[in-house]
C-alpha cells in the first residue's frame, strides 16, 4: 500500500473504539479482542520485572500500583495473577479508564477470578486523583493522544508515581504495520479491532519520539527499551 511509505512521519487516526456513538456490543467485542491481543503479546509481562524487582526490593511494604487507561482490566488482573503466585501480597493494584463500559467488564473479570484489583472511572487527563501510587502503568494508550495531550499523560504519571513509571506501546514502522495487521485478524472476527490496530500503527510513536516526549513531561531518568512484538517499554523514575 503506497502509505506505508508514509510512516516516517506520525498520522493521527481516529480509532472506531474512541468513539462514544460505538454500539455497547461492538465494544464489547472489541475490548475482547483487544485483551486477547494482549494476553499474545504479553504487554503485563513486559512490566512485571520490574515491579516484582520493586516488590523483592521493598519486602512487607505496601506497594500500591496503578494502571491508567486500563480498558478491561486484563494488565493489573495478570500482574496480580502473578503477584500472587510469587507471594507479593504488599502489591496492590488498581485501573482505570474514561470508559464505563471497559470499567464494568474490568469489574467483572475481577469479580470472575476473585483477584483483589480495584476498578474505576476516571478522564486521565481532566479529573483529579484523591491519592497517589508507587507504580503507574500505561498500556496501548500513548498513540491515541496528540502529541501534547500524550505529554500531560506523561507529566500526570510522574506525579501520580512515588517510585516508578511504566509504558509499553506499539512502535511505528511498515514491518509493525504489516504485523499488526496480521495478528488482528488472526485473533479476533471484530471489525472495530480489524481496523483500530493498523490504525494504532500510523499513530504510534517511535522510540526516538517517546523519548522526547518523556523528557518533555520532565520525566527523570527515562529509558526507552525495544520489546517485541512491535512494542516499546518505557521506565522512568
Amino acid at each position: 500500500m503506497l502509505w506505508l511509505d508514509r510512516l516516517s512521519r506520525r498520522e493521527r487516526v481516529a480509532e472506531r473504539m474512541d468513539d462514544p456513538r460505538l454500539d455497547a456490543g461492538e465494544h464489547q467485542r472489541a475490548l475482547a479482542g483487544l485483551a486477547r491481543l494482549n494476553r499474545l503479546s504479553r504487554s503485563a509481562e513486559l512490566f512485571w520485572p520490574e515491579i516484582a524487582r520493586l516488590a523483592r526490593a521493598h519486602p512487607g511494604q505496601p506497594l500500591r500500583v496503578l494502571d491508567l487507561a486500563t480498558g478491561t482490566g486484563d494488565i493489573p488482573l495478570r500482574l496480580a495473577e502473578k503477584a500472587r503466585g510469587h507471594g507479593y501480597s504488599h502489591l496492590e493494584f488498581h485501573g482505570c479508564d474514561i470508559s464505563p463500559t471497559a470499567v464494568a467488564e474490568a469489574q467483572k473479570a475481577a469479580a470472575s477470578t476473585g483477584l483483589p484489583v480495584t476498578f474505576f472511572p476516571r478522564n486521565i487527563l481532566n479529573d483529579p486523583f484523591d491519592q497517589s501510587y508507587d507504580i503507574v502503568t500505561c498500556s496501548l494508550f500513548l498513540h491515541h493522544l496528540s502529541h501534547d495531550d500524550a505529554i500531560c499523560v506523561l507529566r500526570r504519571m510522574n506525579q501520580l508515581a512515588r517510585r516508578r513509571i511504566l509504558v509499553n506501546d506499539l512502535v511505528r514502522s511498515p514491518g509493525n504495520w504489516l504485523l499488526v495487521w496480521l495478528a488482528c485478524r488472526l485473533v479476533s472476527r471484530s471489525s472495530v479491532v480489524h481496523f483500530d490496530g493498523p490504525a494504532s500503527v500510523r499513530s504510534a510513536f517511535t522510540a526516538t519520539e517517546i523519548q522526547t516526549l518523556a523528557e518533555q513531561a520532565g520525566i527523570p531518568r527515562v529509558r526507552v527499551i525495544s520489546r517485541p512484538p512491535c512494542r516499546f517499554l518505557l521506565i522512568g523514575k
